[in-house]
């Protein structure tokens, strides 16, 4: 269809330049236009060393907001999680917006998580320090404060696939269980043996199991994730302790 002298075409321009300068003023836009006749059609074009200068003036400014996108190192996050930590009582003083947020960090270090394969490291052996959880039936809120265990461990050894849970004061629960893997991070959990106040034992019911994914392992901190949807971190402290066979 051909356009009449009396038409215009719009054409939306994007920067300025000034005829002095090899780099763009502040972005402005604005709408031309242009006349278009029936015999020629006029095309708006920037010149070849400004298109260049703008090139590199872009490329320079697309930088930055890479840079500053780029995600903090797992030193500064788990000192953001302790600290969150810290105030909860283990997270049986975390509210829901407690949760959320402690749950945030853990995955921005689970996605810088310096051991792939937890289960193949020796960074997991040893017993550890429950320092927070959102599992109700550990933190065993249902009971006064008094009742409560004071402090909980978790022991793994990698190489004989066997875990302890273990209570402190006031009863000193006990409970071992078998490990299968199910990948290089997961395990299917199956408790055998409980021992209550740590001295007598009694077999565990075959419902007793569960899974366990290891999802962020260095040599001070783990985090883990069940099958429930339970957050549980831990700190080392002793990575000499062995499991009961």
């Amino acid at each position: 269809m051909a356009l009449s002298s009396q038409n215009s075409l719009s054409i939306l321009t994007t920067c300025q330049f000034s005829s002095n300068s090899s780099i763009p003023k502040v972005a402005t836009f604005h709408l031309s236009s242009i006349p278009i006749d029936n015999n020629q059609t006029r095309l708006l074009t920037l010149s070849t060393s400004k298109n260049s200068n703008f090139d590199k003036w872009r490329a320079k400014v697309s930088f930055f907001p890479a840079f500053l996108k780029k995600g903090k190192d797992a030193k500064v996050l788990k000192e953001e999680i302790l600290e969150a930590i810290a105030p909860l009582d283990r997270g049986a003083d975390a509210s829901f917006e407690d949760q959320q947020r402690v749950d945030e960090i853990a995955r921005q270090l689970e996605a810088v998580n310096p051991t792939k394969e937890p289960l193949k490291s020796n960074l997991l052996n040893g017993k550890w320090e429950l320092i927070y959880t959102t599992s109700q039936s550990i933190l065993q809120t249902q009971r006064p404060k008094f009742l409560r265990s004071r402090t909980n461990y978790q022991a793994i050894n990698a190489d004989t696939l066997r875990a302890q849970n273990m209570e402190s004061f006031p009863f000193f629960n006990q409970v071992t269980a078998d490990l299968t893997p199910l990948n290089a991070k997961k395990v299917a959990v199956k408790f055998d043996k409980f021992k209550i106040a740590g001295l007598i034992p009694i077999k565990a019911p075959g419902r007793a199991r569960g899974e366990l994914e290891i999802t962020y392992l260095d040599e001070e901190l783990r985090i883990s994730r069940g099958d429930k949807g339970n957050l549980f971190i831990l700190t080392m402290v002793d990575p000499s302790y062995r499991v009961p066979i």
